[in-house]
């Protein structure tokens, strides 16, 4: 079930995804509750990220929750809404009981993903820890798919680092999660990954290696018709 709310995702095009899930939600909708309403959670995601957040609540508040994943969906879309929306106080405690209920019906990838949420509303001073717990959690998963967390949470691991201006550390979760990317197999993602690790040589000062790593992706870039202004930005700081 979740495999499939995952595949219909596009970030990058909320609106369309929205529509999506839709009509997911309304092809199943008397065949298979549950799924109906895991469906309208996403909805209500998707509104969250085009800012419309009264409406993905109001999504929300129509839900029945009584399949447990529907109930931690609707804690932990609900704890989404209200960070987009700037209320990080009010979405703590929607990530707890997303975490909690998670864990009590043994669903780990969404219990992994509450606790990287919970990570994200934080206080300054406790959120590298937070990602921590995060990442061990996602290390011990029998779930091949909270495992898979890994990389999403080293790189917050690693951008924590480099916002206390610890270069150094940053670039060692960087590089890990560059190694976990590579494991996934998300090309997309995995150049992210090594643009990650090519921007923290640069704050370390190894510019040549920085700027091979640049290089190479934008020859991979050009090659696949495709364009990145942040490795031409890059590139620039680099003096290319």
């Amino acid at each position: 079930m979740a495999t499939a709310l995952r595949d219909l995702w596009d970030f990058d095009d909320p609106a369309g995804s929205e529509h999506r899930f839709r009509t997911l939600a309304d092809e199943v909708d008397e065949a298979d509750e549950p799924m109906a309403s895991r469906a309208r959670t996403q909805v209500a995601r998707a509104l969250g990220l085009q800012g419309r957040y009264d409406e993905g609540h109001a999504v929300l508040d129509a839900l029945s929750p009584g399949d447990p994943e529907v109930r931690v969906r609707v804690a932990l879309e609900r704890g989404r809404l209200l960070r987009s929306s700037g209320d990080d106080s009010g979405a703590r405690p929607c990530f707890d009981e997303a975490a909690a209920a998670a864990r009590d019906a043994g669903l780990e990838e969404l219990e992994v993903d509450a606790l990287h949420m919970l990570a994200l509303v934080a206080a300054p001073e406790e959120r590298l820890d937070a990602h921590h717990t995060a990442l061990a959690r996602a290390r011990a998963a029998a779930d091949p798919a909270a495992r898979d967390w890994d990389a999403s949470l080293l790189n917050n691991i690693g951008m924590a680092h480099a916002d206390a201006g610890d270069h150094v550390a940053a670039l060692a979760a960087f590089e890990d999660a560059l190694e976990a990317r590579r494991r996934i197999g998300d090309e997309r993602r995995t150049r992210v990954a090594r643009w990650m690790v090519a921007w923290s040589l640069r704050h370390l000062g190894q510019v040549e290696e920085a700027r091979a790593m640049q290089l190479a992706l934008r020859a991979e870039l050009q090659a696949a018709g495709e364009h990145d202004p942040y490795v031409d930005e890059e590139l620039e700081l680099l003096g290319w």
